[in-house]
């Protein structure tokens, strides 16, 4: 016969396990969380975002640039377009060997920080201090929508191919120029020196001309009308 006891106790036993798989359970959902506010955290990653640059005024470097914008925000990348060769040029023929930058992008780590910069920015002093190298230029900032890095970075390739397409019909354009200048000059000296043998020879060089007429211009036709007696018309009753 069995102890009702025992079996009391096992009967407790039994309840305390489950309460400790029951206490390990909530124990894990309290560590793995709420699926509902997994998907609104996953939700919520930064996205970067890229504003643009219109106006880099002289003596501004990219560390400058980044030491100025992040105090409003983590920035990731920037790129700053130099000048045009020719300009550096002429640049370096007045004597003057500082690099400028024309326009620029700047990418902030999150693209909500990245619009308010951009809209609390825009036509503002660049320099906050009065004694700053930047105090007179305003801002020329706007936030590019859906614009990532990597169209920047194929706009920058599409124009070094189209630059240097250029550079090669440049230089080919070139090359013609000089060998027809160069087959010229040879032509002429043979030509100099077949009439110098027949000079040697005594015989007679016929020197070819040029028969054409130029066309009139506008005023030499306009002072030819004017030079023209005027003739009456006769009237049939007359005759």
């Amino acid at each position: 016969v069995l102890n009702p006891f025992i079996e009391a106790d096992e009967d407790d036993d039994n309840t305390d396990n489950d309460d400790e798989e029951l206490n390990d359970e909530e124990l894990k959902e309290q560590a793995e969380g709420d699926p509902k506010e997994k998907k609104v955290s996953v939700g919520k990653t930064c996205l970067p975002g890229i504003v643009y640059l219109g106006h880099i005024p002289p003596r501004l470097r990219p560390k400058n640039m980044r030491n100025m914008l992040s105090l409003y925000g983590e920035i990731g990348r920037i790129f700053l377009q130099p000048e045009d060769r020719s300009v550096k040029r002429k640049k370096k023929k007045a004597g003057t060997k500082a690099c400028s930058f024309t326009e620029g992008w700047v990418e902030f780590r999150d693209k909500r920080v990245a619009k308010r910069v951009a809209a609390s920015l825009h036509n503002t002093p660049m320099g906050a201090r009065k004694r700053s190298r930047f105090v007179s230029d305003l801002w020329n900032i706007k936030y590019l929508h859906r614009f990532q890095w990597c169209h920047l970075s194929e706009r920058l390739a599409y124009e070094m191919t189209v630059l240097q397409q250029r550079l090669r019909t440049e230089i080919s354009q070139a090359k013609r120029e000089t060998n027809f200048y160069l087959a010229n000059v040879e032509k002429s000296q043979n030509m100099d020196k077949l009439r110098k043998k027949r000079e040697r020879k005594g015989e007679k060089i016929e020197e070819k001309s040029w028969d054409f007429t130029q066309r009139r211009t506008e005023d030499e036709i306009q002072m030819s009308r004017l030079q023209q007696p005027f003739a009456p018309d006769t009237c049939w009753c007359c005759e």
